[in-house]
């Protein structure tokens, strides 16, 4: 897997995906989550990230999957997705939450699983990320998940706005799933 990433990813990227593998192994021991799922969907989340748009549009709809508006405007949502089929297809790894936890660590979702949600988060609070607020989320994502989640997708939301995009459907869902649920 590692040979792999060295060679479809830039240096900067590949340290990430190192350092989300381990926030995620961490995370997991924390949560009481498998740290070898953890450790294998955290190392491989961005598999596909140095795919171009046009061919992540291209691979998603030769496995069938349908592109809507949101992917058209923003195809590089769909390394999620790619990198899942990826890591099933060409690493051999069979395992559905690993394939799920990878397909959706860029969107978030409703009713997300533990290994989800800690991908999502560890991709978010690695140590080498940089953004107001990182500390804070970092932090949190030890102490309170689903408050974590629901910050993180607040950032993400604004960000999305902010630059004039749509916003993912699932993470929405995802958003106001986690509201729900904090809430009760």
């Amino acid at each position: 897997m590692e040979t792999y990433l060295k060679d479809k990813l830039d240096n900067k990227r590949f340290l990430h995906s190192l350092s989300v593998r381990d926030t995620a192994v961490a995370m997991a021991k924390y949560y009481g989550e498998d740290e070898n799922k953890a450790r294998i969907a955290g190392l491989v989340h961005d598999c596909a990230k140095n795919i171009n748009g046009y061919e992540l549009i291209n691979i998603a709809k030769k496995h069938g999957y349908k592109i809507n508006a949101i992917y058209e405007e923003s195809p590089q949502l769909l390394h999620g997705l790619v990198g899942a089929i990826i890591a099933r297809d060409t690493m051999e790894i069979k395992d559905k939450g690993i394939f799920n936890a990878i397909a959706y660590h860029t969107t978030g979702r409703k009713n997300m699983t533990l290994l989800e949600k800690i991908i999502y988060l560890a991709d978010y609070v690695e140590p080498l990320r940089k953004y107001p607020g990182v500390e804070e989320l970092r932090e949190l994502a030890f102490k309170d998940m689903d408050i974590a989640l629901i910050k993180s997708f607040d950032i993400t939301i604004k960000y999305v706005i902010d630059k004039g995009q749509m916003l993912h459907l699932n993470t929405i869902e995802g958003r106001n799933y986690l509201i729900k649920i904090v809430g009760e």
